[in-house]
């Protein structure tokens, strides 16, 4: 698809202008824009999504076409990064939120729900991430119902928390 060259790119006997050239690349497939980021920078793309690619190869062309930074703002920028203090470690994540119980009629933490399934008296722990049976974590009563169960239940259902019944 590409023919080469640099902003304004030619076009048989005329040039495109360079506005054309980054409209043009809103209608490209990814394999031609990756083939056009080929020809600008002289190397294949790492990545091959339409978006990111998009936006390096209409920076590339207007970088062509209008001059990249100049030689005085790229000696400023080299000052100001030789001033910075950055840490040589990255900081420790932030630690995750205690998860609330938005929900006044769940099971408190700490609680143990104790069912009987196909003879088997199940035990499962309330956490404050979730709830635990047999050493496994879930998220939800009802992913845990169908871990025991096989199918798929209302977990509160399952483990005697609410009734049904039919809404009148």
């Amino acid at each position: 698809m590409s023919t080469g060259g640099f902003p304004p790119r030619p076009h048989g006997h005329r040039m495109i202008p360079l506005t054309r050239q980054i409209l043009d690349l809103q209608r490209m497939p990814a394999a031609d824009l990756a083939e056009r980021y080929q020809e600008l920078f002289g190397r294949a793309p790492r990545v091959q999504n339409a978006a990111w690619l998009r936006r390096q190869v209409a920076w590339k062309l207007q970088e062509r076409a209008h001059g990249g930074v100049s030689t005085r703002s790229r000696c400023r920028l080299d000052e100001l990064m030789a001033q910075l203090d950055l840490p040589i470690t990255t900081a420790p994540p932030p630690p995750k939120p205690v998860p609330s119980r938005p929900d006044a009629s769940a099971p408190a933490v700490g609680t143990t729900l104790v069912r009987e399934w196909h003879g088997q008296t199940i035990r499962v722990e309330v956490r404050d991430d979730g709830y635990e049976w047999r050493g496994s974590r879930y998220r939800s009563l009802s992913a845990l119902a169908k871990a025991i169960t096989g199918t798929t239940w209302n977990g509160r259902l399952f483990f005697g928390l609410t009734d049904r019944r039919a809404k009148s």
